[in-house]
Order: C-alpha cells, then sequence, then structure tokens
C-alpha cells in the first residue's frame, strides 16, 4: 500500500472513531458517573498508550527527561484527561449529545483568542469574522435556534461544555512548543492524569468497581477518544505528503457523530443543531485559513 493511501486509511479510522465517541459517552455514563468514567477510561487509556509505546520501543525516550519534563507531563496531565475530561463528562451528564458535542467542537475560537492574548499572534479581519460565525453557531445549539429569547436547554450544561474548550486549548498552547515524543509524551502525562483521575473519584466516593457495561464503555471512550485513535491520527499527519491532505477529514466527524447520535441513542436531530454545527465547522475551516491553527483543529 502506498504512503499517502495509508494515510488517508489511518486519518478515516480515526476520524470514524471520534464519530462514535459522543454516542459512547452519553451510554457509558448511564453506568457510570462523570468522575468514575474519567477515572476507568483514563486507565484505559494509558495502558492503550503503554501497549504502543513497547510495541514500538518507545520507552527508551525516557532516559533523557529532566525533572523539568517530568513536572511539565505533571502539568499536562493534570489538564489532560484531568480537568478537561472531569467537566466534558459532567457536560455530557446534563446536555444531550447533540449539544454537547458541537459546543466542544469550537475549542479552535478559544486557542485563537488565548494565542492573540499569551503568544501575541495578530487577530486578522478575516479570522474575526470567522470567528464570530463559529460563536453564533454556537449560541444557535444553545439556545435551540431561540437566539432571542436567549433560552438555554441547561445554563450550567452550556458552560460546562464551552468550560471545557478552554481547557482543551491551553493544553494546545502547552504543547505547541514541546518537541518530545508525541506518543512518548501522552502517555506520562496519562500516568500523572490516572492518579488526579483516581484520587478525584475518590475523594468525590465514585471509586466503586464498575458494571461490565461500565467497564467496557470506559475501555471504549479511553480507547477511541483518548488512546489509540491519538496514534492514528498522528501517523496519518505523519505519513501524509502535507497535513491539508489528511487534516480537512476531521471535519466529517461532528456530522457522522450526528447520525450516531440519531441511531443508537435515538435523539431526534434539532434543525437548530445542524444549523448551529454548520455554522462552527464553516467559522473553523475560515480560521484554519486565516490564522495558524494546527492541522485538524
Amino acid at each position: 500500500m502506498q504512503q499517502q493511501s495509508r494515510a488517508y486509511l489511518y486519518a478515516a479510522a480515526a476520524v470514524l472513531a471520534w464519530s462514535t465517541v459522543a454516542t459512547a459517552f452519553k451510554l457509558s455514563l448511564e453506568q457510570l458517573t462523570p468522575a468514575a468514567l474519567l477515572a476507568w477510561s483514563a486507565l484505559a487509556s494509558l495502558l492503550v498508550l503503554l501497549a504502543t509505546l513497547l510495541w514500538r520501543g518507545g520507552l527508551r525516550g525516557l532516559a533523557g527527561w529532566s525533572r523539568r519534563d517530568l513536572a511539565l507531563s505533571a502539568l499536562l496531565g493534570l489538564l489532560n484527561p484531568g480537568l478537561y475530561y472531569a467537566v466534558l463528562f459532567e457536560a455530557y451528564d446534563r446536555l444531550p449529545a447533540q449539544q454537547a458535542q458541537p459546543l466542544n467542537y469550537a475549542w479552535p475560537v478559544v486557542l485563537v483568542l488565548l494565542s492573540a492574548l499569551f503568544l501575541r499572534q495578530p487577530l486578522r479581519p478575516r479570522a474575526l469574522l470567522a470567528m464570530l460565525v463559529c460563536l453564533l453557531g454556537v449560541a444557535v445549539i444553545s439556545t435551540r435556534g431561540q437566539l432571542l429569547a436567549l433560552r438555554f436547554s441547561d445554563p450550567v450544561g452550556v458552560a460546562l461544555a464551552l468550560a471545557s474548550t478552554v481547557i482543551w486549548a491551553g493544553y494546545w498552547l502547552l504543547n505547541l512548543r514541546d518537541g518530545r515524543d508525541p506518543v512518548l509524551r501522552l502517555t506520562v502525562n496519562f500516568a500523572c492524569g490516572c492518579v488526579f483521575a483516581f484520587a478525584y473519584a475518590a475523594t468525590v466516593g465514585h471509586l466503586a468497581w464498575p458494571t461490565p457495561a461500565g467497564l467496557l464503555g470506559a475501555a471504549y471512550v479511553g480507547t477511541f477518544e483518548m488512546g489509540l485513535t491519538f496514534v492514528l491520527w498522528l501517523s496519518a499527519l505523519r505519513l501524509s505528503r502535507t497535513t491539508a491532505q489528511v487534516s480537512g477529514l476531521i471535519f466529517l466527524a461532528p456530522f457522522l457523530s450526528l447520525l450516531v447520535i440519531h441511531r443508537v441513542l435515538g435523539e431526534a436531530i434539532h434543525p437548530s443543531t445542524v444549523v448551529g454545527l454548520v455554522l462552527i465547522v464553516g467559522g473553523i475551516m475560515a480560521l484554519q485559513r486565516a490564522s495558524s491553527l494546527p492541522a485538524g483543529a
């Protein structure tokens, strides 16, 4: 198989996996609390990443790490999987999947704002216009199309979903200048994040051994949201002649996700969800052209 064909294959597999995770979140949260899902899915992801590293022989890279590197990974692990998924799972616990998923997808807007604030990257007029389109999409989804009334279906759930975008964008910024092997870095991040996740679940009293269905859900989330899919996407970007040839596929994920949500969860997809998602994705695509967003953001 040609290298570019392998890149498309890995990218397609990653997109298909990410298209199922919003549904997996909701099904898993029927069996587990958000704190318990965080702990067990983070552990599952850590096991997948460790297995990947052992297969690649990547653990040897730890020998060159400094205390500063380990401290940075501890901080990153606190953000992801720690705070990010703690907040995101709480949002999914409160909101329909068709609302939580597109709202979380707006994180590139926050990334551009944080980059302008902390990295002094200029905001071009076209980027500002694209961000306004994204924010209009967020408003349409949050209010279910009732923009003038500004009636949010669950204000706390919407706030949590939007807060997760801030955490994820901050995590991306801290990773931008980190030249360490990305899979090794993520593995150590998750090792540190697992400590936080289990401590958090124990503190809130949600660390009981899960049911078989709950454990299966956590394993699926840990594998196809956090662990294996990340490796597939990195492989696709590495093998592709240009990142643009595969990065555009990521925009299929939220639309495919709506189909899975409808078919599996039985949620009737509101027209406002589709309109809002089109605005968010269209705005992000325009934002990529007008700014320095990372591939696949």
